[in-house]
């Protein structure tokens, strides 16, 4: 159990140590994530109550950092013509440029070797894998892995939603994502 315990402190002082590194400029780490959410997340995954789930957090701390990303230009917000409740965001130039700046705990990774990093990855989705299936989560994974997508010579369609793909999306999270 001590070792159980060291790697979950371990776990925890990286996550918190990658926090404080987001505070910066006119960010704090909230709004720091969620830039790095919608940096990565398909067209169908960028709702509130998407990058609340993702992030682990309640809808109205998302939802004040949204209001706060809008006002500093980050993101831009864009309502459906279908449903004019159903909001959804997108990076502005800046926010790209901000979302795509790598941080201390990233360079540290990219030291690994191919082998490292895939086997960190490999335990580390089944641990989060673990904690989403005890709390009834959604697992967000990349599109092309999910078993509702199929390659196309155009990048590729979600059989789930009846949408065309652009070769780009196919390599985003999207909230919709089933594994076989």
């Amino acid at each position: 159990m001590k070792q159980t315990s060291h790697i979950r402190e371990l776990i925890n002082r990286l996550a918190r140590l990658d926090a404080a590194t987001a505070w910066g400029g006119d960010l704090n780490p909230t709004q720091r994530a969620v830039l790095d959410y919608l940096g990565r997340a398909n067209r169908f995954s960028r709702s509130p109550s998407h990058v609340a789930e993702y992030l682990g957090t309640t809808r109205g701390t998302v939802s004040q950092s949204f209001k706060s990303l809008v006002q500093k230009s980050y993101v831009t917000e864009h309502r459906s013509k279908l449903d004019k409740r159903a909001i959804s965001f997108e990076l502005t130039e800046t926010g790209k440029t901000v979302a795509s700046v790598e941080n201390p705990l990233a360079v540290a990774l990219d030291d690994f070797s191919e082998g490292e990093k895939d086997n960190l990855l490999a335990s580390l989705k089944g641990v989060l894998g673990a904690i989403l299936s005890q709390n009834k989560g959604r697992p967000f994974g990349i599109c092309s892995s999910c078993t509702h997508h199929e390659t196309t010579s155009d990048g590729g369609y979600c059989t789930l939603l009846s949408e065309a793909l652009l070769p780009f999306e196919t390599h985003q999270i999207c909230f919709e994502q089933e594994t076989s």
